[in-house]
């Protein structure tokens, strides 16, 4: 990092804490600031994280990913929040460590474990390996630094930009329904809670959406809306990098409303779609893979995104309710292995004990709705062959069947030696601004989880349950949370709960404790820290040795040609010679451009951030490889002559690393009809 920009960082960090940096305005009650940086990995032949499938591996982008940081700073009290929200499958616990260690460099002990939130969309089209713990590395074939650098290098940088912006302002809290983008995946399970309990929620879903309007000098400047749906739109069959409907949602407001260009603008608006208790809503309305509301995934995403984006605007727009109150915030590492539940937060009165991470047969079986597994299981359906497989493989201690109860253990992934595939020191954290609480987990809460966990706080907290959301997927993942009564369906939800039946009382009761701390205004100690596993990382995935053009070809050289006209509408397809896109990740850069011809010159008008460009790589043969890029012409892209950019690197046998850039012919775009 430059000396200037490190004296600069510092000295910014140095203002906040004196509180001379802004004169903050009687009427405002924090100072505010938002962020965003490019977090995409990989792009070509990496796992990818969510569906666990060996041969769904990434060949290209659709959308990059992104990062979307939110600072709140109290004017009374100097407290800062940092939220953010991440384009990620997951929020791993590396991932949390790298940056609390980078963050720690620029700013000392301003952002640090209790103020800092970090949340996933829960994207399934996003490369993987990002992990220090086995189980979630598996598919992807071991530890991906690069993407994994990638990952860190963004979610720091947003926070930096978010940081850098900081003025007085505002944040404006709405709540309303949103009614179409969900079902519940996993009815039967959730029939097993008390009537009373499932009255909560009529349609088996939970509807509520909670949008955050951060705003300077009366203007919006960002908005984090709070909703859960799965991040399944794109199926375990697509290659190409997405941030898939919540991605989508974030872009339809960033772009197309607020006129973001993710290259150039230096003050974007920025948009965050987090989840809230996602655990058992799927997008896939018609509970098939791929179904919903049409059978064209790359549309369902749209169509979803849309919807979210369509709601949280109107509720953005709407907003009245400004927070007031603070900021504030508790968090702790607890051993999800051992955690004795008092008889106060389980559904039978009776005092019970967490378990050693586990994962049963139903977890081989996957979601039916969103992601079915290899066949060899059904969900909540006894498999007497996987349970035997896991006693074969793995040594299963009868204590620890007996622990689990109704699941059938296949991987008894908290006993495995050196280290666990799971982790079971993870965080608990509750944060408050202003009049509304967010409780994060370090998993997938299903809604009823999150509902039981809700309750208890806004009793504790005084408040009403509405002020108190669960924002799962954060600073740390360990599959789901159930309560007792699903758990016992042994549906995917239910084998995918590593810590037994009594896994979600055990947060609940965890939680409440940071509340009564809040209350009382003590602050919560905490003596276990999670261990760093940076030293033993493995990856087997081959890297790239060389690049090689075709016979009487170079690199950038086009391949397929655009035609000489299309009208809008029409998609324009080019295929370059090109290299590898592990030679270099063009982090906050692009891959393809689409330009205009305009009096000043060619003129950039679409990247590979946009939805209307989709980047294909391909292997052709050994060292060979080509890029196919295409853009769909807008319905309100200006008449006139364009034409195709790729730019790529490429590798030589001495591992020299140098770039290329291919150009298309011109073409007009005509009016269409």
């Amino acid at each position: 990092m430059p000396i200037q920009r490190s004296l600069s960082t510092a000295a910014a960090a140095l203002l906040t804490t004196l509180c001379i940096q802004w004169p903050a305005s009687a009427a405002s009650n924090y100072l505010v600031g938002v962020g965003i940086s490019d977090i995409t990995g990989e792009a070509a032949e990496v796992g990818m994280m969510g569906y666990a499938e060996l041969g769904q591996k990434t060949s290209g982008i659709h959308q990059r990913l992104r990062a979307r940081a939110f600072i709140s700073e109290d004017v009374a009290t100097h407290k800062t929040v940092a939220l953010v929200v991440t384009d990620l499958g997951l929020v791993t616990q590396s991932i949390h460590q790298a940056v609390l260690a980078r963050l720690a460099t620029r700013y000392g002990s301003l952002y640090h474990q209790q103020n800092l939130v970090i949340t996933a969309t829960h994207t399934h089209a996003g490369p993987g390996g990002y992990s220090h713990y086995a189980l979630y590395n598996i598919t992807i074939l071991g530890f991906q630094k690069a993407t994994f650098n990638a990952i860190v290098d963004g979610i720091v940088e947003s926070i930096d930009r978010a940081h850098a912006s900081k003025a007085p302002g505002d944040i404006l809290l709405n709540q309303g329904e949103l009614t179409t983008v969900s079902k519940n995946r996993s009815s039967p399970a959730f029939q097993r809670n008390p009537a009373s309990d499932r009255a909560a929620f009529p349609q088996e879903i939970d509807p509520l959406m909670t949008v955050l309007t951060f705003k300077k000098g009366g203007q919006a400047v960002g908005a984090l809306s709070l909703f859960p749906t799965h991040g399944t739109s794109m199926t375990g069959k697509n290659t190409l990098i997405s941030g898939d409907n919540k991605g989508y949602a974030a872009y339809r407001w960033e772009h197309d409303h607020q006129g973001v260009r993710y290259r150039s603008s230096t003050s974007p608006f920025v948009a965050g779609f987090a989840q809230t208790n996602a655990g058992d809503m799927t997008p896939n309305l018609n509970l098939k893979p791929g179904s919903g509301p049409t059978e064209d995934e790359f549309e369902n995403t749209r169509i979803i995104g849309q919807r979210q984006t369509d709601k949280a605007l109107a509720l953005s727009n709407q907003s009245s309710t400004v927070l007031s109150g603070g900021l504030d915030y508790r968090m702790r590492f607890i051993d999800m292995s051992s955690v004795q539940v008092a008889a106060a937060y389980t559904p039978d009165a009776q005092p019970h004990t967490t378990c050693s991470a586990a994962l049963g047969a139903a977890f081989a079986a996957g979601s039916t709705e969103d992601g079915p597994g290899p066949g060899v299981a059904n969900e909540g359906v006894s498999n007497p062959f996987l349970q035997s497989v896991g006693g074969l493989v793995f040594t299963i201690p009868s204590s620890l069947r007996e622990c689990h109860g109704a699941k059938q253990i296949f991987v008894p992934t908290g006993r495995l030696q050196p280290y666990p595939w799971t982790p079971e020191v993870v965080p608990v954290q509750l944060v408050r601004l202003g009049q509304l609480y967010l409780a994060t987990l370090p998993g997938e809460a299903t809604v009823m989880s999150g509902y039981r966990i809700r309750r208890q706080l806004a009793q504790t907290l005084g408040t009403d349950i509405r002020q108190v959301l669960v924002v799962g997927y954060t600073n740390a993942y360990t599959n789901y949370i159930t309560t007792p009564e699903e758990y016992s369906q042994q549906d995917y939800e239910g084998g995918s709960t590593l810590f037994g039946p009594w896994t979600q009382p055990a947060y609940q009761q965890e939680l409440d404790k940071l509340a009564k701390d809040m209350v009382a205004g003590v602050p919560t100690t905490n003596t276990l820290q999670p261990r760093d596993l940076a030293c033993c990382q493995m990856n087997f995935q081959t890297g790239v040795i060389m690049d090689a053009p075709s016979l009487g070809r170079t690199f950038g050289s086009v391949l397929s040609d655009a035609a000489s006209s299309y009208k809008r509408g029409d998609t324009v397809v080019v295929r370059f010679q090109t290299g590898h896109p592990k030679n270099n990740l063009r982090r906050g850069g692009t891959y393809l451009e689409v330009q205009q011809l305009t009096p000043a010159g060619w003129k950039a008008v679409a990247d590979d951030g946009d939805w209307s460009t989709k980047y294909r790589w391909e292997r052709v043969f050994a060292a060979e490889s080509r890029a196919e890029i295409s853009w769909t012409i807008p319905a309100d892209a200006p008449l006139g002559t364009y034409r195709i950019v790729h730019h790529g690197h490429a590798k030589s046998l001495l591992g020299v690393i140098k770039p290329f850039t291919g150009t298309s012919r011109s073409f007009q775009v005509l009016t269409s009809g």
